[in-house]
């Protein structure tokens, strides 16, 4: 039986197109050393690389 990886399914999500995207890991706490911009472009979503995603995809057999 095929089971999906509550790991994965928790930190990725699948797009309609079928591409991975993750959120910028490290942005919880300490947030005021670090600058605008870089708060800003981790507030965007961002695509798993596609050599990243393929083994990623596996443990999600049923997508999400």
């Amino acid at each position: 039986m095929q089971k999906t990886k509550k790991s994965v399914a928790k930190r990725f999500k699948l797009t309609a197109t079928g591409k991975l995207v993750r959120r910028t890991p490290g942005f919880r706490h300490l947030l005021g050393a670090k600058s605008t911009k870089q708060k800003r472009r981790a507030s965007r979503d961002k695509l798993v690389a596609p050599g990243h995603a393929k083994p990623l995809m596996r443990c999600l057999p049923f997508g999400l």
